[in-house]
């Protein structure tokens, strides 16, 4: 797959919820592959990767015992997509392209290592009239 604009290309869909298992259980139904249930401490949440042959990969987020990002997103709604996830060769420069296109963009988590990807970086980005998008860096 080539990069298109931007230098982003779609990686996965990140659903965030309360419950695991009911997720688990819709996406293995679908013919998902899900993996082992992980913590991140530096982004304060549990993750699953659950991956299929013919669909989009889905990251399952879900709050550990301790305040953190997900808390305000699930209090009237237990069960979200809340971002899109792009890959990119290099994080700063797509952000960039983003934002000389005249597309306003705020850094909502800079770039950091992530243990689901390896130590890879990835941050999170508002986009005004888009919403929540995460970009990872390739290997």
């Amino acid at each position: 797959m080539s990069l298109i604009h931007y230098g982003l290309h779609f990686h996965h869909f990140g659903l965030a919820v309360r419950d695991t298992a009911s997720a688990v259980k819709v996406l293995k139904g679908m013919g998902y592959a899900v993996g082992e249930q992980i913590q991140d401490p530096l982004q304060n949440v549990m993750l699953i990767w659950c991956d299929h042959e013919h669909m989009p990969a889905v990251e399952l987020v879900s709050p550990t015992q301790t305040p953190g990002p997900l808390d305000n997103m699930l209090v009237n709604q237990p069960e979200l997509f809340y971002h899109i996830c792009y890959g990119a060769v290099n994080i700063d420069s797509s952000v960039t392209a983003i934002r000389d296109s005249g597309v306003r963009i705020l850094t909502v988590l800079p770039p950091k290592p992530a243990i689901l990807f390896d130590g890879r970086r990835v941050g999170f980005y508002q986009i005004k009239g888009f919403g929540l998008i995460e970009i990872v860096e390739e290997a």
